[in-house]
């Protein structure tokens, strides 16, 4: 039967990459770039055979012409490369793959799966600085965090359980990881693509409608957009999640803040926290250990890395 041999919780940020010259000076930058290659000495001590990632997708793999609430790659992983992340064809274990989703399926889950699933940072950035290129199979599972209607919290605990079983259940040895990667608080200029209500709103919503294949046409403005958006990070409600992986109850977080609440107290990116909901309950809600928390506005959000081990 394979177990799994370790759980990482990690912030992203391709800020970290091309804007790290204005981050130098900091030491909480210095913290998470410590912890996330901390977090990957640690993980190549725990020797897994494959790697599952939980993260979201920032509208470079899926659009708007078609959003699932959650999506496995069993075959062929393709990162999009954007911001200096890992480019092109990623290692992959397509069997454990398949057998998972078919177990998740199995369970009463509706999972979308895809032979060629393209992905960007919401996987590649632990990709970066945690397994390391090329080290390490991956299979990804992405949760849609950005464009509502999204899972609820409630249905991304009940994924990472049913997670659980289905790692339990693999016919094998096979020693697993399991890496949630986004969050925790910050606020992306990203509109609800129901209801733009600016010109960028619209300029966002347009490039979500008809990026694919023409990403091009609208990245230089986009990333102006992104770059340019005021930090807004909440440390009382960042400091709560981590409390909470510390103790192991994190599960209780959709009894205590609903989707609405969520947004308003620590900002849409904090949608992100779906993965981290998913990984307490994949790994049992065991107790975790905190490596670093560093709220850097430089980089919008609120960073975190964590074990559970």
């Amino acid at each position: 039967m394979a177990k799994i041999v370790l759980g990482i919780g990690a912030s992203h940020t391709t800020l970290m990459n091309t804007q790290w010259d204005k981050v130098d000076h900091l030491k909480e930058a210095h913290c998470f770039r410590d912890a996330l290659v901390e977090a990957g000495r640690v993980l190549t001590e725990a020797s897994p055979d494959v790697v599952i990632i939980l993260g979201s997708n920032h509208f470079r793999g899926y659009w708007l012409d078609m959003m699932p609430a959650f999506s496995m790659g069993v075959g062929e992983v393709k990162s999009a490369g954007e911001h200096g992340t890992p480019s092109g064809q990623q290692p992959t274990d397509e069997v454990t793959a398949l057998a998972l989703c078919s177990s998740l399926v199995s369970q009463n889950f509706d999972l979308a799966f895809s032979t060629q699933l393209a992905v960007d940072h919401g996987i590649s950035h632990a990709i970066q600085w945690i397994v390391g290129e090329g080290k390490i199979p991956i299979v990804p599972l992405v949760i849609n965090c950005f464009a509502p209607p999204l899972p609820s919290l409630a249905r991304c605990l009940a994924l990472g359980e049913a997670l659980g079983r289905a790692i339990d259940s693999l016919p094998s040895q096979l020693r697993v990881a399991v890496i949630a990667t986004g969050g925790l608080s910050h606020s992306l200029p990203f509109p609800d693509w129901r209801s733009p209500k600016s010109e960028d709103d619209r300029f966002l919503v347009d490039s979500w409608r008809h990026g694919r294949d023409r990403w091009s046409v609208y990245e230089k403005r986009r990333r102006e957009i992104v770059v340019n958006a005021p930090a807004r990070i909440n440390e009382e409600f960042d400091r709560m999640i981590l409390q909470d992986i510390e103790s192991g109850s994190l599960g209780s977080l959709p009894d205590r803040v609903n989707e609405l609440s969520l947004v308003a107290t620590a900002g849409n990116g904090a949608n992100e926290i779906r993965a981290w909901l998913t990984l307490a309950a994949a790994t049992q809600h065991r107790p975790g250990r905190v490596l670093c928390y560093a709220p850097v506005a430089q980089w919008l959000t609120g960073m975190a890395v964590a074990l559970i081990e």
